[in-house]
């Protein structure tokens, strides 16, 4: 009789014990993986942890060492840096930067929505072809359109304006979001949209009161990425901008860097950290919105 309590008390104790030890196995994979990841983060993250740091620093102190934490916090720098040297502050370009920015992102979600709802979701004649081509521009390097596109808008008179940065893409230019949202609205099932048809829904009704709210999570993900690339573009502004006092802000962080004199470095560094600001903020507002639209995006369709 004990020898068979005993075995049966034997029988129940395995399980637990292999479950105990796959518990403990999991859990000392996870802490792996999250020091790993953990380390990974670090070293991306290093050279921006090291611009804020720098930003404090003389310029002998930034070039002589690599430690990212400053010998003293003033923020001298900052406000140097903001001043300029030009009759205008760095406030005059940031706003500049958000009259280009906010513009061109609302007229990109208008016209790539629309794009990408005909793609998704009507027939018509080419259509497989049409998106071809549109997908196949997308590997088109920019610096092949500059030429044509200066001479046109030079016809146009849009020279040192907004214009050239903002109209194009009213007209679903940027086809890597058209590409998004076609591939997000394929993974959306049609049921609503079948019921709405039902209820008497034109397709402009259905693509705003149906499509549209569906469309979240991708419509952030365009706004984000618009807001990132346009605040940070360089080229488009540098051609089509003459005067000083249109300029954005990464014209100016460049026209901080004289040629002509020592450059003071840390007032440099310490706008590229307030230039950055935007755009980290923006993302992480955005962020659970902006990684479920990227990741439905990439797997759905």
């Amino acid at each position: 009789m004990n020898t068979r309590t005993s075995n049966t008390f034997a029988e129940r104790c395995v399980p637990d014990v292999e479950a105990a030890v796959s518990q403990r196995r999991k859990r000392l994979n996870a802490l792996m993986r999250y020091v790993v990841l953990g380390l990974v983060g670090l070293v991306m993250l290093y050279p921006m942890i090291w611009l804020v740091g720098a930003s404090f620093k003389t310029n002998t102190e930034i070039f002589t060492e690599m430690g990212f934490w400053p010998s003293r916090f003033d923020f001298t720098a900052y406000a140097k840096g903001w001043k300029t040297s030009t009759e205008y502050t760095f406030a005059t370009y940031f706003l500049n930067s958000f009259i280009i920015t906010v513009p061109r992102i609302i007229v990109t979600v208008i016209s790539c929505v629309l794009v990408a709802y005909a793609f998704a979701r009507f027939e018509f004649w080419g259509k497989k072809t049409l998106f071809a081509i549109m997908v196949g521009t997308m590997m088109l390097p920019l610096i092949i359109l500059r030429l044509p596109q200066y001479l046109m808008f030079k016809e146009f008179g849009w020279l040192d304006s907004y214009l050239p940065l903002i109209v194009p893409s009213a007209f679903a230019t940027d086809t890597f979001f058209v590409f998004m949202l076609v591939q997000f609205l394929r993974g959306i099932p049609r049921d609503m949209e079948e019921a709405a048809q039902i209820d008497g829904c034109n397709p402009l009704q259905l693509l705003w009161h149906i499509i549209v709210p569906l469309l979240k999570p991708a419509i952030i993900s365009v706004i984000v990425f618009q807001f990132i690339w346009t605040m940070n573009d360089f080229m488009g502004p540098l051609i089509y901008l003459s005067t000083v006092e249109k300029y954005p802000v990464s014209l100016a962080l460049k026209m901080s860097i004289g040629a002509t004199e020592e450059v003071e470095w840390a007032s440099v560094l310490a706008i590229s950290v307030v230039a950055l600001l935007p755009s980290i903020l923006v993302f992480f507002a955005a962020q659970r919105h902006f990684i479920e639209g990227a990741s439905s995006s990439g797997i759905k369709g």
